[in-house]
């Protein structure tokens, strides 16, 4: 019997780690989809990653430093994405952090935006993501952009 209970808790301990490691990597493959969808000027797949409804907002400053909220409407970002060719927009990402609660994910990217090959901008992602029922899907992104990658 004794060794049943261990067997059973080993079991347990591996269903456990491989859940949370599928959880963590169906959120990276929604946001790898989203930006597969940008570089490849594929619509149809940028949109298969968001809500129907989702939030899109930048926060930057402007000459004076002052910090303000820009927001952007989600159909004039798909209708910018699916005029560029393949390559345009290319957005460089590394995961840095996410955090799973039951059906809300929370992702921090770090990236580097490149537009025709050429470096804009840089800064950070931040993921808000729902998972309904066909997968996770990001419901809200604000993010920070600013020319010089040295600073955080």
């Amino acid at each position: 019997m004794k060794r049943f209970a261990i067997f059973l808790t080993v079991v347990l301990a591996i269903t456990c780690s491989v859940q949370g490691q599928t959880t963590e990597d169906s959120v990276k493959a929604t946001i790898n989809r989203m930006f597969e969808g940008m570089k490849n000027a594929d619509t149809n797949l940028l949109k298969s990653a968001f809500t129907d409804d989702p939030i899109l907002q930048t926060i930057a400053t402007n000459k004076k430093k002052q910090v303000h909220i820009k927001s952007d409407k989600y159909k004039d970002f798909v209708k910018f994405i699916g005029q560029q060719k393949v390559g345009e927009a290319d957005e460089r990402i590394e995961f840095e952090t996410i955090r799973i609660d039951g059906p809300l994910a929370m992702a921090w990217t770090p990236y580097q935006f490149y537009y025709k090959g050429k470096f804009r901008h840089c800064g950070v992602n931040s993921f808000q993501l729902v998972r309904l029922e066909d997968g996770w899907k990001i419901q809200y992104l604000i993010d920070t952009r600013r020319k010089d990658c040295s600073n955080n």
